[in-house]
């Protein structure tokens, strides 16, 4: 027995089938499964390009600091404004404050040493200047193992006499 206006079973199974077949909406589907696996792989990697070009401002205002100590000579106070001035990043800073030493050059490192005395080569000792300089990166999302922020840090000496 057919209710008047009603489909019949019969004609709704056909219906849904047809749905099934129809390849209009397949796009649609594929794309909805696909985009949240699409994001959860695309942001990590956009936060750690992010985090890595910070890596080099911070490495790039060391070095900077390090190359005004080499053509000003030491200058506590000017050698933590060339860090901070060397990049963009506001959270950069010259941390720990800019030390200076004396020492001789060694194969693999400088070797401390008295300023005014004579190294083994009979040269006199250097005066060398270590600059660091920090920044603290906040990642786009937290991660279980790092959080929402690194601490990045870098260092450079360089002999200014």
């Amino acid at each position: 027995m057919r209710i008047r206006g009603l489909p019949s079973l019969a004609s709704s199974i056909e219906w849904v089938a047809a749905l099934l077949r129809a390849p209009e909406g397949n796009a649609v589907m594929e794309f909805g499964l696909v985009a949240p696996m699409l994001g959860a792989i695309l942001v990590p990697l956009v936060d750690v390009g992010i985090g890595f070009y910070q890596s080099m401002q911070v490495q790039d205002a060391a070095q900077a600091g390090a190359q005004y100590a080499m053509a000003h000579g030491w200058n506590s106070t000017a050698i933590q404004n060339a860090v901070t001035k060397a990049t963009t990043l506001s959270s950069v800073n010259a941390a720990p404050a800019p030390s200076r030493s004396c020492g001789c050059p060694g194969d693999a490192a400088v070797v401390a040493a008295t300023c005014g005395s004579s190294c083994s080569d009979g040269k006199p000792a250097g005066t060398y200047v270590t600059v660091s300089a920090q920044a603290v990166y906040k990642t786009l999302i937290p991660y279980p193992t790092i959080g929402s922020s690194v601490t990045l840090s870098a260092q450079s000496t360089a002999r200014i006499q």
